[in-house]
C-alpha cells in the first residue's frame, strides 16, 4: 500500500541493485529533471514571502530558518553563506537544526519528535515580532518544526515554510506555505534526493533575492563579500580593476586597505573628487 505522503511514495524504479552504474546515473538525473519545474510553480509564494522578509528586515527584523535533518542542514547552510557571500553580520540570517549544531553532523535521537525543543532554540535568540520563521520540512509534519510555527503564530511573528507534500501540517500552521511536490525519490522516501534539491533551490531564491533588494548586490556582482581566502581577493581585485579601470595592483591596494570592492570604488572615486 501506497503512502497518501507523495514524499514516502514508491519510487517509480525497481531493483535498483541490478542497474548498471550508467543506467543509476541517468535514471536519477530523469528524476532531478523534474525539479525545477515543480519549484517554477511555486515563485507567486515564493514572491509574497521573498516580499514580506524584506519589508521585516528593513524595519530591522531577522530571518530565522529552523528544520530537522536534511531539512535543517539546507537551512543553516543557507544561513551560513549569508555573511561571506553578502557581507552582513551572522545575526541576520539564523538556521537552526533540531539537536542543535552537533546533528550537523550526527542524528541526534529524538530531537526532531520535540514540539517545544525549537522555541526553546529561538528563545534564546530573542526572536520577535519584527522577524520571520521559515519551517523546512519535506515531509511537513516534523513536530519541532511544526511545534517552533505554532508558537511563533502566537507571538506574532510572521511564518512560512518550504515543503514537498501537499496539505500538511506545517503549511497549515504557516502563514506563507510554499509546497514544491516534487514526487516520490529515486530510492524511496530518501527526501536528501529530489525534496532536498527543491528545498535548497528555493533557499537560494529567498535569501538571494532579499540580498538584492536590500542593496547587497551592485549590477551583478558580491561587491560586500568578505575577503576570506586568495581565489576571493583576486575575484575582488578584478572586480574593482574593472569598475574603474585600473591597473590590478592598484585595485588590490585599495582592495585590501578599504576591505571590501564597494569600499574600494567608493572609496577610489571619493578621493578623485577633492
Amino acid at each position: 500500500m501506497l503512502s497518501k505522503s507523495t514524499t514516502e511514495q514508491a519510487s517509480y524504479y525497481d531493483n535498483l541493485e541490478n542497474m548498471s552504474v550508467l543506467d543509476l546515473l541517468n535514471n536519477i538525473n530523469k528524476e532531478d529533471k523534474k525539479v525545477a519545474e515543480a519549484v517554477e510553480k511555486s515563485i507567486p509564494k515564493i514572491e509574497a514571502l521573498v516580499t514580506e522578509i524584506i519589508e521585516r528586515f528593513k524595519a530591522g527584523g531577522r530571518l530565522f530558518y529552523i528544520g530537522a535533518g536534511t531539512s535543517g542542514r539546507l537551512g543553516v547552510l543557507d544561513a551560513s553563506e549569508c555573511p561571506p557571500t553578502y557581507g552582513v553580520p551572522d545575526t541576520w540570517v539564523i538556521g537552526l537544526i533540531a539537536g542543535g549544531d552537533g546533528a550537523l553532523r550526527k542524528a541526534v535521537e529524538n530531537a526532531e519528535d520535540d514540539m517545544e525543543l525549537a522555541w526553546k532554540d529561538l528563545k534564546a535568540y530573542d526572536i520577535n515580532s519584527k522577524d520571520v520563521l521559515v519551517g523546512i520540512a519535506a515531509s511537513g509534519r516534523t513536530p519541532y518544526v511544526i511545534g517552533g510555527l505554532v508558537e511563533a503564530n502566537k507571538q506574532g511573528i510572521l511564518t512560512g515554510c518550504v515543503t514537498c507534500n501537499l496539505n500538511s501540517k506545517v503549511a497549515e500552521v504557516s502563514t506563507h506555505p510554499i509546497e514544491v511536490v516534487v514526487g516520490s525519490e529515486f530510492v524511496t522516501g530518501s527526501t536528501r534526493m529530489k525534496s532536498g534539491t527543491a528545498q535548497k533551490l528555493v533557499l537560494n531564491m529567498i535569501s538571494t533575492s532579499v540580498m538584492v533588494k536590500l542593496g547587497r548586490i551592485k549590477g551583478n556582482k558580491m561587491v560586500d563579500m568578505q575577503l576570506s581566502n586568495e581565489k576571493l581577493i583576486e575575484r575582488g581585485t578584478l572586480m574593482v580593476a574593472n569598475e574603474l579601470n585600473i591597473d590590478k595592483n592598484l585595485a588590490k591596494q585599495l582592495l585590501l586597505k578599504f576591505e571590501s570592492v564597494r569600499n574600494a570604488v567608493d572609496q577610489y572615486r571619493k578621493n578623485k573628487k577633492s
